[in-house]
């Protein structure tokens, strides 16, 4: 289809109208998340910045507590649930209570959590993260050592946070695939390691 020819004769240009820039020249930038919905439930104007949370530090401790059985060598850890109410396999650990260095708490909670008696052998590593709660953001620091396994019953029955639904054996090659969370499963290639340099920690 042809341009309409005005008068003149000469064909009429259509000319691009430009978009108006806001004050300042900028193009205006708005993350929408930040956005309250107006009373169409379309546009809005921005929310304001949310309070900053106090910060609280935390120290617990745990890891591993092995032990040699004719198949080779097995490692206790815990199932629970998460908030979500999915399962989590996991290293038992716990806060440190009173006057409690980090090898002293790894000792009870892994004791609490398992049912099973260990003494230290190695420190594993530490890990520490944030999480945000409702009225806090705490810094989360977990000290974890490798134990020798000196007897028990596994079991969750002695927690006494009720946080372990179940306790169990896992072989140690296999605690990389079962472990839920990626820095426990390094924690747990790390112990592999530890052991194959050092046979004779754990009996």
């Amino acid at each position: 289809m042809s341009s309409p020819v005005p008068a003149s004769g000469r064909p009429e240009r259509r000319r691009a109208v430009p978009v108006p820039l806001p004050p300042g020249g900028h193009p205006l930038k708005v993350d929408p998340a930040r956005l309250h919905p107006g009373p169409d439930g379309h546009g809005g104007t921005v929310a304001p910045p949310a309070p900053s949370l106090p910060i609280v530090e935390e120290t617990s401790a745990g890891g591993l507590v092995v032990e040699r059985t004719r198949d080779g060598l097995r490692a206790a850890v815990i199932v629970r649930r998460n908030r979500g109410g999915r399962l989590e396999w996991c290293l038992p650990k716990g806060h440190l209570e009173g006057s409690e260095t980090p090898a002293e708490a790894a000792v009870r909670e892994i004791r609490e959590e398992t049912g099973i008696r260990g003494t230290i052998r190695a420190e594993l590593g530490v890990i520490d993260y944030w999480f945000t709660g409702e009225d806090r953001r705490v810094h989360k620091v977990v000290h974890h050592f490798l134990l020798r396994s000196e007897g028990g019953v596994i079991s969750a029955d002695g927690d006494p946070d009720r946080e372990a639904e179940d306790a169990l054996w896992v072989a140690v090659d296999e605690l990389p695939q079962r472990l839920s969370y990626p820095n426990e499963q390094h924690l747990a290639v790390t112990a592999q390691q530890v052991l194959a340099r050092n046979p004779g920690l754990v009996g």
